[in-house]
């Protein structure tokens, strides 16, 4: 009761401050003060004051707003728990795609068998030589990059 009969105060006041506006000449100032002084009857009309009053006195709205804090709470740690251990969600999925993929050369047709294969120690000890590759290889490269270009151009008519 006592909430409505507030509302319905500031929103008399307001709208005596829109009248005192309109009649100095300023008539779109005047509409936009007399626009927000009918918020709070507006309110008071549709009941909304009296649900948030509702609610504001009960023990149980209370202890959802602290299940809510304490929710929040609880991610708000786990995220600067993630933060200091220097790993991301992304970076760990990353990691693990990483591992996978582990055993196949970005190159090779095949899976490498690395130190653990079946090679044996004496494989293991003896690092293999990278073959080189050909001039003729090299020379293609730079070719291949332009024969695209050239492909695109074509297909533009240039």
């Amino acid at each position: 009761m006592l909430a409505e009969t507030i509302c319905s105060a500031a929103s008399a006041a307001g709208l005596g401050i829109a009248a005192v506006t309109a009649y100095r000449k300023r008539f779109l100032t005047a509409t936009r003060i007399a626009a927000y002084a009918l918020v709070p009857v507006g309110l008071v009309l549709t009941g909304v004051v009296e649900w948030v009053a509702g609610i504001a006195f009960k023990p149980s709205v209370w202890l959802g707003f602290g299940a809510l804090g304490l929710s929040w709470l609880l991610f708000m740690t786990t995220r600067a728990v993630e933060r200091r251990s220097g790993t991301t969600r992304a970076e760990r999925k990353a990691a693990r795609a990483a591992g996978r993929n582990e055993a196949v050369a970005p190159a090779a047709s095949a899976p490498s068998l690395g130190a653990g294969g079946a090679a044996g120690p004496a494989a293991a000890a003896k690092p293999q030589a990278q073959p080189k590759p050909k001039k003729k290889q090299e020379a293609a490269a730079p070719g291949d990059d332009f024969s695209d270009i050239e492909a695109i151009l074509k297909k533009h008519g240039i």
